[in-house]
C-alpha cells in the first residue's frame, strides 16, 4: 500500500489557483505566528484551561464570528465559533484542544514522576520563536494547529468567501486528560468526556465532516487508537520483619513486592510482541499499539515494619479499532496464571476504544484535503506517520458517532512560521472545497462537482 491516497471520490466543490491566490494573500504569516505564540503562552495544563478558553472566545468575537461556549463546569468550557451556512453546502467542523501535556504542579505527585530538572523545562508552559523555529509544547500540541484554523477562517471571511455550508471552529478542554482513577473521581478529574464528547452532544454542532487539527507533518489519517489502563493487583501476606524467613524462591516471598521481578519480565516480553501482534493497516493509515507500565503502588512508606499485602501495577496499552478491552484482559490473565501466586485480580480502570472512518464516506473530505495540499505544497497528500494513527485524537469522537473525520495538520515538532501559514492555507481551501461558496450558489454559477446534491 502506497503512502499516497487513492482518491476515489471528488471533493464536493472544485478549488483552484484563483482561490489559492486569494486566500494566501489574506493569510498574514506574522499575525498567525503572533496568535500561536500568544495563545501558546497562556498556561493551560489539563484541568486549568479557563484562561485559554476565554482568549479563544474573545478572539472569535473580536473577529466578527458567532461565538458561544458550552461545558460541564464553568472552569472548563468548550468554545464554538461559526461562519457561513448561507447555502446548501456541507458542514465542516475543525477542532483542537486547549490543554497541553505538563506536570500536575502538585509537588507530591510530580516528585513521584519527574526528575527535578525535567520540572524546570520551560517548554511545558512557554513558547517562543528562535532561529526561525517555534519552540514550546503548547504550540506543538495543540494551539499551533488551533491558530492555523482560526486564521484560515479569518482569511475566508477577509477574502469575501461566504460559505454555503457551515464552518465550526471549536476549542476543547481535556483531550490530554486526566482520567478518574481510584480516589481521584468526579467531574474535577474528567478529561475527554468534557471536551469534544461534551461538545458533540451539547454544543449545538451538526457537522457532515470533522477534522481534528493536530500536528501530522502534513499527513492525514482517519484511524485512531484508543487505550486501556489496567490495574493488576498482587496479594501477599504482611509479615513482621524480625520474624520474616526470607525464602530462596522470590515468588514464595510473602511480600508481593518481591514477586514483581519475574512478573515484570513476563509483562516486558508480552509487551515486546504486542505491537506487531495487534498491528492494523488499512487505506486510512497504520495503527501500531504500544504498551508500558505507568505506575506501581504498594505499601505505606511512613507505616513500615511488616511489608505490604498488596502491590498494584498500572499498565497502559493502546487499542486499535479491531481490539476491545476484554481481549487485553484475557491476555493479561493468562500471563498471571503462569505464576503460582497467592492471589491476583485484573481490572480496567479506564477504557477507550479506537475508531476509524468509513472509507467511502470520508472520501470527499480526503479529496478536499488532497486538493488543498496539492495547491499549497505542490504534491499529493500522504498518509500520516503511524504514530499519529496509534494514539488518541479527537477525530475518534466524531468517527464514533458516524461523522466521517480525519486528523491532519502542520509539522508536529519545531514548526516554522511558514509551516503554520501553509497549514492555515490548507485548512482554508479545505473548508471552501467542503462547504462551497454561497454567493455563487445564489448567482447560479457554482455547482457541486458531482451530481445535484451539494454533498
Amino acid at each position: 500500500m502506497t503512502d499516497h491516497f487513492d482518491i476515489k471520490a471528488p471533493a464536493p466543490y472544485a478549488i483552484g489557483d484563483e482561490e489559492r491566490a486569494a486566500l494566501a494573500a489574506a493569510i498574514d504569516k506574522e499575525e498567525l505566528t503572533e496568535l500561536a505564540l500568544t495563545l501558546g503562552n497562556i498556561p493551560s495544563p489539563s484541568r486549568h484551561e479557563a484562561a485559554a478558553s476565554k482568549f479563544v472566545y474573545d478572539w472569535l468575537e473580536s473577529e466578527g464570528f458567532d461565538a458561544r461556549t458550552c461545558g460541564a463546569t464553568p472552569e472548563r468550557q468548550n468554545v464554538i465559533g461559526e461562519y457561513g451556512g448561507n447555502g446548501d453546502g456541507a458542514n465542516l467542523l475543525y477542532t483542537a484542544h486547549l490543554d497541553t501535556e505538563s506536570p500536575t504542579y502538585e509537588p507530591v505527585l510530580d516528585s513521584a514522576r519527574y526528575r527535578p530538572e525535567t520540572l524546570k523545562n520551560r517548554e511545558w508552559l512557554e513558547c517562543w520563536l528562535e532561529d526561525g523555529k517555534l519552540y514550546g509544547y503548547p504550540i506543538a500540541n495543540d494551539r499551533g494547529p488551533m491558530s492555523c484554523f482560526l486564521i484560515a477562517a479569518k482569511a475566508l471571511k477577509k477574502s469575501g468567501f461566504d460559505l454555503a455550508g457551515k464552518l465550526y471552529l471549536t476549542a476543547c478542554p481535556g483531550e490530554i486528560g486526566p482520567e478518574p482513577i481510584e480516589e481521584r473521581q468526579g467531574v474535577e478529574f474528567l478529561g475527554k468526556d468534557i471536551g469534544a464528547h461534551y461538545l458533540f452532544h451539547h454544543g449545538g454542532v451538526a457537522p457532515d465532516y470533522a477534522i481534528a487539527a493536530e500536528g501530522c507533518d502534513f499527513g492525514l489519517t482517519w484511524l485512531g487508537c484508543g487505550y486501556a489502563v489496567f490495574r493488576i493487583r498482587l496479594y501477599g501476606q504482611g509479615m513482621f520483619t524480625p520474624i520474616l524467613e526470607t525464602p530462596e524462591n522470590i515468588l514464595e516471598h510473602p511480600n508481593p513486592i518481591y514477586r514483581l521481578g519475574p512478573i515484570l519480565d513476563a509483562l516486558h516480553e508480552w509487551g515486546r510482541a504486542y505491537p506487531e501482534r495487534h498491528r492494523y493497516e488499512c487505506e486510512g493509515g497504520i495503527s501500531i499499539p504500544k504498551t508500558q507500565i505507568d505506575s506501581i503502588k504498594a505499601g505505606i512508606p511512613h507505616s513500615f515494619g511488616a511489608g505490604t499485602e498488596v502491590v498494584s501495577i498500572y499498565l497502559e496499552a493502546g487499542l486499535t479499532v479491531k481490539q476491545k478491552a476484554a481481549d487485553l484482559q484475557h491476555e493479561l490473565t493468562q500471563i498471571l496464571r503462569g505464576f503460582d501466586l497467592d492471589g491476583f485480580d485484573i481490572e480496567p480502570m479506564v477504557v477507550r476504544h479506537g475508531f476509524e472512518a468509513d472509507a467511502a464516506e470520508v472520501a470527499p473530505l480526503v479529496a478536499a484535503v488532497d486538493s488543498s495540499t496539492r495547491l499549497t505544497r505542490g504534491h499529493p497528500l500522504e498518509r500520516a506517520n503511524p504514530v499519529y494513527s496509534s494514539m488518541w485524537r479527537d477525530h475518534n469522537v466524531f468517527n464514533m458517532h458516524r461523522i466521517p473525520a480525519v486528523t491532519t495538520g502542520m509539522m508536529r515538532w519545531r514548526p516554522t512560521p511558514d509551516d503554520l501559514a501553509e497549514s492555515a492555507l490548507i485548512y482554508a481551501l479545505t473548508a471552501l472545497a467542503i462547504c462551497g461558496r454561497a454567493e455563487k450558489q445564489r448567482a447560479g454559477t457554482y455547482k457541486p462537482v458531482y451530481g445535484d446534491k451539494p454533498f
